[in-house]
């Protein structure tokens, strides 16, 4: 089954999530598939926090890829931004 999921990045203490479209089996931070966008939750004003390449987004939910929870509430918040 493949999963669109957060891969964490960054220092410690200072996250940074790429936001994969990977395997289910495989690890957190390992392998994945394609990265469609990225969350930044510690992103100032100046700065972007999140992107979601919309595209990418439906051709993977297309062809049955399952977002996490998270990703979910951060589509809500990159759809509700953009509107």
């Amino acid at each position: 089954m493949v999963v669109i999921r957060l891969a964490r990045g960054g220092a410690k203490a200072r996250p940074f999530f790429n936001i994969v479209v990977a395997d289910k089996r495989t690890r957190r931070d390992g392998r994945f598939i394609e990265r469609i966008g990225f969350y930044n939750p510690s992103a100032t004003a100046s700065e972007e926090g999140l992107r979601i390449a919309q595209d990418r987004l439906t051709y993977w939910k297309g062809v049955g890829a399952q977002a996490s929870s998270t990703v979910e509430r951060l589509i809500q918040q990159a759809a509700k931004k953009a509107a």
